[in-house]
This record gives structure tokens, C-alpha cells and sequence, in this order.
């Protein structure tokens, strides 16, 4: 094979450099073009309320960031607040708003603050080991959804207010719960479980029959 390179010119150079170079209408019309299949996107997925923290370390935000794929790729559309949604009230009607207007939840309870218990108001003082505990929010949003009805899902980084709110045990159902071993395991293999397939799996499923459920009419008219 030849080493040389060779390159042509003619005439017509000029003009198809010109026909190359895209318009700033095409440029807005190809941003159009995204947006719409954005928005076609989101038609096909059904809206559940992705309850979780703001605050996250890199490992965690990776976590995160698998597990908004998984939804997505099961036509799932997260929301969480404030950054799918925001309302112009308060928390708490926030939070409503949001799980009145879904038809699943996913709670993700990441480890967020190392506390250690010095005293208490009453009774012997707990052991002085200090304990993960996580966002009050992972307590508010899933108990209000749960309220509600929806299909819930919870999973929590290991340690994570194991004797504290909804996540201590005995308080939700144990089929709701799956783990991620953050010390001892990595991302990729927690979501390669059959432990988070099967509950994700019976999770999605719930959350498209309460869609058939809410959207059907109140009222079924026909003709005997």
C-alpha cells in the first residue's frame, strides 16, 4: 500500500464547504427535534417518585446514577425534589403533591451523618458506638407514600438507621427491603443480584398495574 495521501480539489470546493456548514436555523431545528424526543420519551415512561438525598459522596452518586438507568430502561420516569420538581409551597405539600401525582415510590436511604449517642433523656445511656443515620426525608417521603398506596420499594446502604424510624425492623414489610453491602460491595454487583432483580422486577410491575388501576374509569358504561 501506497504511504502518499492525495487530495483532490476542484472547482466546486468552495460550494460544498458551503453546503457543509449547517445554518443556524438546522442548528435550531435539530434542538427542536431533541427536545421533541425527549418529550416522546417521557410519554412512554410512567412518573414514580425517586425518594433520596442531595447530598452524595462519588460511590454514592454512582449508585445513584445506576439506579436512575434501571428505572429508565424499565419505561420508569424518577422524580425527586427539588430537581425533576418544585412547587412554589411548602415541603410537606411538596412531598404530597408529588406522591398524590405518582404511581410508585423508590426510597434510597444513603448513609449520611455518623452519629454517636452521648445521653439521653431517660434510661440507660446506648452503647457509645457511633451509628449511620440517614436523611429525614428518607422517613417522611416513603411513610406519605405509603399512605397513599403506592408500590414501594426501600433500599438502604447497610448500617443506615437500622434501629431508627421506618427502616428499623418490624415496621415495614421485610419484602420491601433490599440492601447494598456499600463497604463490600460495588455498584455493578449489587445490581447484579438476584435480590434486586426479582424485587425490581415485582416493583415495576406493581407500579404499571397501579397506572391500569388509577387511570381507569370510575364508572364502566355498556350495553346488555
Amino acid at each position: 500500500m501506497s504511504n502518499y495521501h492525495y487530495k483532490y480539489h476542484s472547482q466546486d470546493d468552495g460550494d460544498k464547504k458551503g453546503c457543509n456548514q449547517q445554518s443556524p436555523a438546522s442548528k435550531d431545528n435539530r434542538k427542536i427535534d431533541h427536545r421533541h424526543q425527549e418529550c416522546m420519551d417521557r410519554a412512554f415512561r410512567l412518573p414514580v417518585f425517586l425518594s433520596t438525598t442531595n447530598n452524595l459522596n462519588a460511590q454514592q452518586q454512582r449508585f445513584l446514577d445506576r439506579l436512575i438507568f434501571e428505572m429508565e430502561n424499565a419505561l420508569l420516569f424518577p422524580r425527586t425534589l427539588p430537581v425533576t420538581e418544585g412547587y412554589p409551597e411548602s415541603i410537606l405539600t411538596d412531598i404530597r403533591r408529588l406522591v398524590s401525582s405518582s404511581y410508585g415510590m423508590l426510597a434510597v436511604n444513603f448513609r449520611r451523618f455518623l452519629v454517636e449517642t452521648i445521653d439521653v433523656n431517660t434510661g440507660p445511656v446506648p452503647p457509645p458506638s457511633p451509628v449511620w443515620r440517614g436523611s429525614v426525608y428518607s422517613q417522611i417521603e416513603p411513610s406519605m407514600a405509603f399512605q397513599f398506596g403506592l408500590p414501594l420499594l426501600l433500599v438502604r446502604e447497610e448500617d443506615t438507621d437500622t434501629n431508627n424510624g421506618i427502616w428499623a425492623g418490624g415496621i415495614t414489610p421485610l419484602n420491601l427491603f433490599i440492601v447494598w453491602r456499600s463497604d463490600t460491595q460495588t455498584v455493578e454487583e449489587f445490581f447484579r443480584t438476584p435480590e434486586w432483580r426479582s424485587a425490581f422486577a415485582n416493583w415495576a410491575a406493581q407500579v404499571r398495574n397501579a397506572y391500569y388501576i388509577q387511570t381507569e374509569p370510575e364508572f364502566r358504561y355498556r350495553c346488555n
